[in-house]
């Protein structure tokens, strides 16, 4: 049994999708990272020969406070015995939240009775991904990995109409501060940009002010290094900084770390080749993925099942409706035809107005991601236990945690980009028939319009210079 080597970095992911987008940043990086669906016990992770990091998939973006307060304190206090210099909270780069729902205010409040930092950095921009913060205020592309619009947050097209957390608030300051009273500073854009010392003095003179949580704007690539220096200069073994943010944050000390010649990125990733016919579930809700779906059926030759989400609301069919779709789906793919199973596809579908009146009734309003998670998650298991298929994409941020679990895996690695935010994964899944195969989370906003397309013919970009300029 190997012996563990010392983490630089361990994050909790409040999403599964956000979760691998937070590993394939640091694997780029060339930080060996394995991501688990639990904290990994010493045992666990003596079994990770030269791991320098860790994430944890958890769910608590689908929470209300109380029961994230319950998740995410075990989970912390874990998190802080590992001797990583620094734990990170790992939220959406659209900042997907509210006072009722995935807080993040409540995250925080948790971490600074475990940490006991001086503050807490806080880095949404995400410029690889689409996602820049001028002055407090949050703006994002419409869709990752595309070459899309982009929208002040309160008016994306997609977050604004969210289904579960609508942006109605740019300015991360004001969005923050409705969820904690916990003081929030900011290092703004032209600070940020300031000689080092000049930076660290803007930086310092906030703390001073008062300011429990530091927001740090960023628009350019180039600016990520300087933050991540920045904000290293707070963590140590002894006493790990904690952090809230984005991918950015894994941005930022990667490119740092790199920088100060602490580690060294792999210049090449593997082409992994036509994984034909390919299964892809999707809960998400996202015009993107709507969009991608339409690509699929119409262009990519994939067959389409709808899911009955209305019986799985009802929860009395829910059993029988599961497995007759997993049926469908096996015999389309040992057909030889890629499948696509989805909740919804876009706005405009009638399921979606259907199961909020039927969960409305029955008080579950926000067990959606949990219900139709799970009966995702349970389809693409049966599917792999009875076909030949060896990739699997899962679609959507708040059901892809109960996925996940669902299909029994208990950690992924990165082994090959295919989109920026989301890296094809081999599944450590065991007594599962997912283990072993390839693993895809694709959040909502992720991807081109023909992003199914090129998850099955494996198409991955090759270098991580491809992955900077998307």
């Amino acid at each position: 049994m190997a012996k563990p080597a010392k983490l630089l970095l361990a994050y909790y992911g409040d999403d599964f999708t956000g979760s691998t987008d937070a590993l394939e940043f640091l694997s780029r990086a060339g930080v060996k990272t394995a991501l688990f669906i639990q904290p990994p016990t010493p045992e666990q992770l003596a079994r990770y020969e030269g791991l320098q990091a860790i994430g944890v998939a958890g769910m608590t973006r689908a929470m209300a406070p109380a029961e994230m307060e319950q998740e995410l304190k075990p989970a912390f206090a874990a998190l802080r015995t590992l001797g990583a210099a620094h734990v990170h909270y790992k939220v959406c780069s659209t900042f997907d939240s509210s006072p009722a729902i995935g807080s993040i205010g409540k995250a925080i409040e948790v971490a600074t009775e475990i940490f006991q930092a001086r503050f807490v950095p806080l880095l949404v921009a995400a410029p690889a991904l689409g996602r820049y913060c001028a002055f407090g205020n949050l703006f994002a592309r419409m869709g990752i990995g595309s070459k899309g619009t982009i929208h002040r947050l309160d008016r994306h097209p997609s977050m604004s109409k969210h289904p579960t957390t609508p942006a109605d608030e740019s300015d991360l300051r004001l969005h923050l501060s409705r969820q904690t009273s916990k003081k929030i500073g900011l290092l703004d854009i032209l600070q940020v940009v300031l000689p080092e010392a000049e930076a660290r003095k803007a930086l310092e003179n906030t703390l001073a002010e008062g300011a429990e949580v530091v927001l740090f704007d960023a628009i350019y690539e180039n600016q990520m290094a300087g933050i991540g220096k920045l904000i290293d200069a707070f963590a140590t073994p002894e006493k790990p900084l904690f952090s809230v943010g984005s991918s950015g944050i894994e941005m930022a000390l990667g490119n740092y770390w790199q920088e100060a010649g602490r580690l060294q990125a792999p210049q090449y990733w593997p082409d992994l080749g036509v994984a034909e016919p390919l299964l892809v579930v999707s809960g998400s809700c996202s015009p993107v993925t709507s969009g991608q779906i339409e690509w699929a059926v119409s262009e990519g030759g994939f067959t389409q099942i709808a899911l009955d989400t209305a019986a799985i609301a009802r929860q009395t069919e829910a059993a029988h409706v599961i497995a007759a779709c997993a049926a469908e789906a096996i015999a389309t793919i040992n057909k030889g035809r890629s499948v696509i199973v989805h909740t919804n596809c876009g706005g405009n579908d009638t399921r979606l107005k259907e199961t909020k009146q039927i969960l409305a009734k029955t008080g579950d309003k926000s067990q959606t991601a949990q219900l139709y998670g799970t009966a995702l998650g349970q389809i693409a298991r049966e599917v792999a236990a009875h076909t030949v298929v060896r990739r699997v994409v899962i679609a959507g941020g708040d059901t892809s945690s109960f996925a996940a679990r669902a299909m029994g895996i208990e950690s992924v690695e990165m082994v090959a980009p295919l989109s920026p935010g989301a890296p094809i994964c081999k599944a450590f899944a065991p007594g599962s028939p997912i283990d072993g195969l390839e693993v895809n989370f694709k959040g909502g906003q992720v991807g081109s319009p023909d992003y199914f397309g090129l998850a099955s013919q494996g198409k991955a970009l090759r270098t991580n210079q491809q992955l900077t300029n998307y």
